[in-house]
């Protein structure tokens, strides 16, 4: 016989009951095992006893706001992190990604949608961490070591900004990367302010690597945010 499946643990943390059931009902309905915590100092001390799999956060919490916990357990805490929050608090979203979580979902939000992020986001996190030399996706080849990209078996001649951008989005897919991550990552940290030159360098890679560039499938966008490849 083999070794029992190990169950996944996650730490939901929101100052809304009627949120905190919802995300135990979802996920226990799913064999995931919740903890449920109602703020940012239980959400620490939970974090630390328990050690989940994933931490699901609010950003609106009272007492320590959601970023600040976001900040804590980065500082030692290794699995993914799914944000909460509400389309008013772009700027919360963009620093929570800043600090390091792997991804955010708006509210009010569907049972399907919660669930296809968690499974992404804990399949990810259960990969070994390797490398690929060549990266496929679809018809798109990406090959890191020779910076070839392929559609269709057919080159592209991308620039070596280009490149950049769309490797470091393949290599974390649908993961959301905020577009100061992207900008310091690929041109410098002195860099992270310059959206309007990013959007141009995306705009001009859907362009070489989409069928469709006005209905992308590989580079998504999300407003306010950054991209993602999904």
């Amino acid at each position: 016989m083999g070794a029992p499946e190990k169950t996944i643990k996650i730490l939901a943390v929101d100052d809304e009951e009627q949120i905190r059931r919802a995300l135990k009902s979802i996920l226990t309905a799913r064999k995931y095992e919740v903890i449920l915590a109602v703020n940012g100092e239980e959400a620490l001390d939970l974090a630390v006893d328990h050690s989940p799999d994933l931490v699901i956060l609010d950003l609106a919490l009272p007492g320590i706001g959601g970023v600040e916990v976001c900040r804590e357990l980065r500082s030692w805490y290794n699995g993914p992190i799914l944000i909460l929050s509400v389309k008013s608090s772009d700027q919360d979203k963009i620093e929570a990604l800043n600090l390091g979580a792997d991804d955010y979902l708006t509210k009010p939000f569907s049972a399907g949608e919660l669930v296809a992020r968690v499974k992404a986001l804990i399949r990810r996190s259960l990969q070994p961490s390797i490398s690929l030399p060549v990266i496929k996706h679809f018809d798109l080849e990406i090959d890191l070591a020779q910076r070839i990209v392929k559609r269709s078996g057919k080159e592209i001649d991308l620039t070596r900004i280009e490149f950049d951008i769309l490797a470091y989005l393949a290599q974390n897919p649908n993961r959301v990367i905020s577009s100061k991550m992207i900008l310091q990552k690929v041109w410098g940290l002195e860099y992270g302010d310059d959206t309007p030159t990013l959007r141009v360098h995306i705009s001009n890679l859907r362009k070489k690597i989409e069928s469709h560039p006005s209905v992308p499938r590989y580079i998504l966008t999300e407003p306010g945010v950054g991209f993602k490849f999904s």
